[in-house]
């Protein structure tokens, strides 16, 4: 049994994720103009980077780079492992639709980590 991330921290690394990614967005793919005129046109673009972020850093690295400022990996649940990269790539695509990734079970894992058979832990 894996001791529980806090809602808080989970809330943080993910923020830190969505906001790298929405400036990245912002600065390549919204064009040029006032910073409102920008904004509606990077809100696909910063999905698609976000899954691509959040699905490459936790199969190459264990964890994203929001995971990584807020002291949080990824690690398979049966062993404490590095995740596969089909387990990133479910975590990724569940994250998405973000109810999965604060819905909880008994453990404290998200329904996200459920499907993918991983669990977020504190590595500090």
């Amino acid at each position: 049994m894996y001791p529980r991330v806090s809602q808080g921290r989970r809330l943080m690394g993910i923020t830190i994720d969505w906001l790298a990614c929405y400036a990245i967005s912002l600065g390549f793919f919204a064009g040029s103009g006032s910073l409102t005129d920008r904004v509606p046109h990077a809100r696909i673009p910063v999905l698609i980077l976000l899954f691509a972020e959040y699905t490459i850093f936790v199969a190459l690295g264990g964890a994203s780079f929001g995971h990584r400022l807020v002291g949080l990996k990824v690690v398979r649940f049966s062993d404490g492992g590095s995740p596969t990269p089909l387990q990133a790539l479910i975590r990724g695509a569940l994250l998405m639709p973000l109810i999965t990734a604060i819905t909880f079970d008994e453990n404290g894992r998200g329904i996200n980590e459920r499907f993918s058979n991983t669990v977020l832990v504190k590595v500090r």
